[in-house]
C-alpha cells in the first residue's frame, strides 16, 4: 500500500491519488476533534467553535473580521461582491481560478463584468494589469471595480505570486480606487514556500477567500476575511445564498485542528512534488509549492496507463498532465507513483 492514511476511509483501495489535494480525507486526530466540538446553532452566532475558526483566521491574515463557508467558490464570489457593484468590472488573470471554473458566477449572481489579461503563466504583474483599469467617471466605460489576484495560482503550476508584485498592485490601488480580492485557496503553500508572513498577504488585499480543504485536510470549507463591516454585509450574502449552516462546529473544528497541526507539514508536500519532478524530467525549479505539471505528454493514455497501475493524475489538456503532492500520500507513494509514471511515459513515447 502506498502513499495513503491507514486511518482515513478508502485507505484499502491503495490508490496513489495526485489528482487534486481537494481529494485528502480527515485524520483520525481530526475525526476526533470534531466528534468533540462544541457547537450551536451558526445562523443564530452561537456556535463556539465557528466563533474561535473565524476569530483565529482573521487574526492570522489582519483583518477585523472573518466569515466560515462552505465553499471556496461561495468565499470568492461573495468578496466580489463585496468590492464590486452590479455593473462594475472585475478585471484578472485569464486563468484565473474565479473566472474560469466559478461557472460565471460573478455575472450569474451578482450582475459584475469581468475582463481578462493573459499573463505569463499565471505570473502577476502589476503593471500588466493597471494598464488594463479602466477609471470611474467615464460614462462610456465599465469601471474597474476590483482586481482579483490567485496565490497560489492554480493553473499556473502552484506558482507563488511575487510579493514586489503583489505590494505594487496594492499601494498603486489605494490612490485608484480599486480592491483588490485574494483567491487564496492555496495561500497556504504560499507562505510555507515563500516565508512570507500570512498577515503580510492579507494586509494586501481588500478581502480575500482562504481555503481549508486542500493541503491543510480539512473535509469542507473555507474563510473569507475583510474588515468588520464588509464581513457583517458578507453574513447577509451567504444567508442568501443558501449558506447559512446551523451546528457547523463539527466542521469548524476540523479547521483549527488543520491550522494546529497541518499547517507547516505543506513543506513536505513542497519537497515531494520536487521528487516527482526530478524523477520525471521536469526541472524542480519551476516547481514551488505541490503541483508538477508534465508537458508533451498523451494526456488521457499516461492517465489510462498509470491508474491501470494504481496511480490517478490529473488530465490539465490532451497534452498536459498535473500531480499534485498532499497530506493523503507520503514518500512512499511519490516513490512508487515516479516509477511507474518513468515506466508508463517512456513506454508511450516509445510507440
Amino acid at each position: 500500500m502506498y502513499g495513503i492514511d491507514t486511518d482515513a476511509p478508502g485507505a484499502s483501495t491503495g490508490a496513489v491519488d495526485l489528482r487534486s489535494d481537494t481529494l485528502t480525507r480527515p485524520t483520525a486526530a481530526m475525526r476526533a476533534a470534531m466528534a468533540e466540538a462544541e457547537v450551536g446553532d451558526d445562523v443564530y452566532r452561537e456556535d463556539p467553535t465557528v466563533h474561535a475558526l473565524e476569530e483565529r483566521v482573521a487574526e492570522l491574515f489582519g483583518h477585523e473580521a472573518a466569515l466560515f463557508v462552505p465553499s471556496g467558490t461561495m468565499g470568492n464570489q461573495i468578496g466580489l461582491r463585496l468590492v464590486c457593484e452590479p455593473g462594475q468590472e472585475v478585471l484578472g488573470d485569464a486563468d484565473a481560478h474565479v473566472l474560469t471554473y466559478e461557472m460565471g458566477a460573478a455575472a450569474a449572481l451578482f450582475g459584475l463584468s469581468s475582463r481578462t489579461v493573459v499573463s505569463d503563466g499565471g505570473r502577476l504583474s502589476a503593471d500588466q494589469l493597471i494598464a488594463q483599469v479602466r477609471p470611474h467617471g467615464d460614462w462610456h466605460l465599465t469601471a474597474t471595480a476590483a482586481i482579483a489576484v490567485e496565490n497560489t495560482h492554480n493553473r499556473g503550476g502552484g506558482l507563488v505570486q511575487p510579493l514586489g508584485e503583489l505590494e505594487r498592485l496594492f499601494e498603486w490601488s489605494r490612490t485608484a480606487g480599486v480592491n483588490v480580492h485574494l483567491d487564496g485557496a492555496r495561500v497556504f503553500n504560499a507562505h510555507v514556500a515563500s516565508g512570507v508572513p500570512l498577515s503580510t498577504y492579507g494586509r494586501l488585499a481588500d478581502t480575500a477567500s482562504v481555503c481549508l480543504s486542500k493541503g491543510l485536510g480539512a473535509p469542507i470549507g473555507s474563510v473569507l476575511v475583510a474588515g468588520a463591516e464588509r464581513v457583517a454585509a458578507a453574513r447577509l450574502w451567504r444567508k442568501r445564498l443558501g449558506g447559512g449552516m446551523r451546528q457547523v462546529g463539527v466542521l469548524a473544528a476540523a479547521g483549527l485542528y488543520a491550522l494546529d497541526h497541518h499547517l507547516e507539514r505543506l513543506a513536505e508536500d513542497h519537497e515531494h512534488a520536487r521528487l516527482l519532478a526530478e524523477r520525471l524530467g521536469v526541472d524542480p525549479a519551476t516547481v514551488e509549492t505541490n503541483m508538477v505539471v508534465v508537458d508533451d505528454v498523451p494526456a488521457p493514455a499516461v492517465a489510462e496507463a498509470a491508474k491501470a497501475q494504481g496511480v490517478l493524475v490529473g488530465q490539465v489538456s490532451a497534452r498536459r498532465v498535473r500531480l499534485v503532492t498532499h497530506l493523503d500520500v507520503d514518500r512512499a507513494g511519490v516513490e512508487h507513483a515516479a516509477k511507474v509514471l518513468t515506466q508508463v511515459i517512456g513506454d508511450l513515447a516509445g510507440r
